[in-house]
């Protein structure tokens, strides 16, 4: 869908609602200079406390303020491919090792690993522990047949 913006001789200014850097760049500049921020807000479809974040986001940066940012942590995961390849290769090689023991080793490998993204990788790809050693099958009681006898000795 797109919104378009009155402009003078009858000519409008029309925006493409997948542009978002557009789309608040003229939320801002319809809220400020024509329509009013309420009539603003109800057009593009944003509350009025985000609408003043935008603006001052854009009073403090320019239009580069109003870029979306990459979601997401800025950190390296510590889960690389080749962690999750030793976690599993450790699991099946000793499938009654720890998670805290799988991650000792690790770490004495060089990579740095928790205990948990241990535990988060077992249940992941399912190694977890499945009954290794069943139950031996249960015995039926043996019913004892008990003779009593009554009478004189």
């Amino acid at each position: 869908m797109k919104i378009s913006i009155k402009g003078i001789k009858g000519k409008d200014f029309v925006v493409d609602e997948k542009d978002s850097l557009a789309m608040k760049l003229s939320m801002l500049f319809e809220g400020h200079c024509t329509i009013g921020v309420q009539e603003a807000l109800k057009k593009y479809g944003y509350t009025e406390q985000r609408y003043y974040q935008l603006l001052a986001k854009y009073l403090q940066d320019g239009a580069q303020g109003l870029i979306d940012k990459k979601t997401g942590s800025d950190k390296q995961p510590v889960r690389t491919n080749d962690v999750l390849n030793q976690i599993i290769r450790l699991r099946f090689l000793d499938p009654f090792s720890s998670a805290g023991a799988i991650a000792q080793k690790l770490n004495q490998m060089g990579s740095k690993v928790s205990k948990r993204s241990v535990e988060r990788t077992i249940t992941d790809y399912g190694l977890q522990k499945k009954n290794a050693c069943p139950d031996p099958p249960k015995k039926e009681k043996q019913k004892h047949n008990f003779i009593i006898y009554v009478g004189n000795n």
